[in-house]
Formats: C-alpha cells, sequence, structure tokens
C-alpha cells in the first residue's frame, strides 16, 4: 500500500470480507511472532465474527483506508452502560504507521460523545506495543487475566444446580452483575439467551450467577466462587482460545488447573472512566 493519508469512516456489513481477512492476518501475524496460536482459526470464521458485529445494531464499527482500500478496522460493543473497545486489527503490511491508535482514539471519542460511564479492553499481554498505546490513551491496567483452556470437565457441584437462561431471567442476572459490578450487561446476555449460550446456576432457590458461556467472547458472574466452579464445571465446552479468568482468583484459579485445565495465554484488563473493584466472583469476556 502507498504512503497516503488514511480516511477513517463507518464500516458496513460490506466491509466484512475485508474486514474478516485483516482480522484473521493481524492476530495470526502478532500470535505467531510470540508462538503463540492465533485468535481465529481461519479466515472464514473471523469473516464470520466480523460480520455478526458489523450487522448488530448496537455495535459501533468503523475502518480505515488508504487508497481505498480499507487497512484496518476496529468496533465498539455499545450492547451496555460500560463500553467495551474490540477486536482491533490492522493489516500488517501496514502496521506502526499509527493507524491503530487513530481507530482507538475514534472509539473513545464515540464512546465520549455518548456519555459512556466506561470504557474497557482487554489487552493480550504478549503484545507490549499495545499495553503502551493504550496506556499513553489513557487506559489503567486493572487486572491480570489468564486464558484457560482444554476438555469439558462435565462437572457437578452438589446444592449448584444448572439450566440454560431463558428471558424471564434477565430481571435477576442483571441484578446480581450490578451488584458484583455496579452496573449490568443486560444487552450481551439478551443476545446470549437468545442465541442459546447463556446459562444460569441457582443455589438455595435463587439464581446465584450467569454466564453469556464459558468462552473467549463470554462473561460470567457469580455471587461465590463456587457458582462460577458450578458454571465452568457444568460448560460443554471452552469456547475460542479459552475463557478468561482473573488470576488473583486464587481459589478458583487452583481449581481450574487441578481439573486439568492448561493456561494458553495471558490478558490485562483495561479501563478508562468508571470502573468499580468486584465485590464478587466474575470471568470477564475478551471484550471486558
Amino acid at each position: 500500500m502507498s504512503r497516503s493519508t488514511p480516511i477513517l469512516r463507518r464500516a458496513t456489513i460490506d466491509d466484512a470480507d475485508a474486514c474478516g481477512r485483516i482480522e484473521y492476518a493481524a492476530f495470526k501475524a502478532i500470535a505467531e511472532q510470540h508462538h503463540f496460536p492465533p485468535d481465529f482459526p481461519s479466515v472464514e470464521v473471523a469473516t464470520a465474527f466480523v460480520s455478526t458485529l458489523l450487522s448488530h445494531p448496537r455495535f459501533y464499527a468503523t475502518v480505515a483506508e488508504l487508497d481505498r482500500q480499507i487497512a484496518g478496522c476496529n468496533f465498539l460493543d455499545e450492547r451496555s452502560t460500560i463500553v467495551g473497545i474490540g477486536p482491533i486489527a490492522v493489516d500488517p503490511s501496514v502496521q506502526n504507521r499509527t493507524l491503530g491508535r487513530q481507530l482507538m482514539c475514534d472509539a473513545i471519542e464515540r464512546a465520549t460523545a455518548q456519555r459512556c460511564p466506561g470504557i474497557r479492553l482487554v489487552q493480550i499481554a504478549y503484545h507490549y506495543r499495545s499495553l503502551s498505546l493504550y496506556a499513553k490513551l489513557g487506559f489503567a491496567a486493572r487486572e491480570t487475566l489468564s486464558a484457560l483452556q482444554g476438555k469439558p470437565l462435565d462437572l457437578r457441584i452438589p446444592g449448584y444446580a444448572v439450566r440454560r437462561a431463558i428471558e424471564s431471567d434477565l430481571a435477576a442476572c442483571n441484578a446480581l452483575c450490578r451488584g458484583v459490578h455496579g452496573h449490568e450487561r443486560g444487552g450481551e446476555l439478551l443476545d446470549a439467551i437468545r442465541q442459546g449460550t447463556a446459562t444460569v446456576v441457582e443455589h438455595l432457590d435463587r439464581i446465584s450467577g450467569y454466564a453469556t458461556s464459558i468462552a473467549w467472547f463470554g462473561h460470567a458472574v457469580g455471587e461465590t466462587t463456587t457458582d462460577l466452579q458450578a458454571l465452568i464445571g457444568a460448560a460443554p465446552v471452552f469456547g475460542g482460545p479459552g475463557f478468561l479468568l482473573p488470576t488473583r482468583n486464587a481459589e478458583l484459579f487452583r481449581w481450574c488447573l487441578g481439573h486439568g485445565l492448561r493456561v494458553a495465554a495471558q490478558a490485562t484488563l483495561m479501563t478508562i472512566g468508571l470502573y468499580n473493584e468486584p465485590a464478587g466472583a466474575y470471568l470477564p469476556s475478551i471484550l471486558y
């Protein structure tokens, strides 16, 4: 590509193929540099994923063009009060030309204009350049995360019943999330319920935890670590590169390792704006 001035514009569903190729190539390049598997196993999977985001009315998406060719893209999840940035990707052939910075600044400006109280992202730990960029843009590191992967545990915790979530569970789950984080994530949860991936755990005849999925793009909230153990134990699969767990939850971390799960990667939860120390147990998604 030439060294022309990049142009940023809103993305459309017609950009899905180009964005999918860039997402796959960018994540593959940085992962292989550090001897990790890529986030997306194929161009087709990456394209299907970005197609879902581009067609969703609650995602803000931007592309950066050079000579009328898409060279980068970024997404902002606006489904809940706190917004999440990513996945951001820049074509490996034009990296180190501030495209990533421009795409990030655009997303931050969008969140600011929408008066969002807080912005989140999850940064892959081995990508030191992105860590430095995000810190310069105002993000604070809040949590070290470990991605865990392995065979499904097919495990039941006595007294903790896990079942598929339904829409009538939404109010109880949102209240639970507010109690733990100070805000809810109802937009994501409603999508997961409708897609059939969300689960709840019931203890003493009430909902004590939920998960949109136990996966890279899923999050979970529980009153206690035992609630999360029940949700993890019942998960039929750990989607994507694994699920993210706050490493400082030593009890849950040891429990997962003791049941044969392994650390696949590490990441950093970073925030701008409103942030409350969690008042319970949780698993973040790769968005936050």
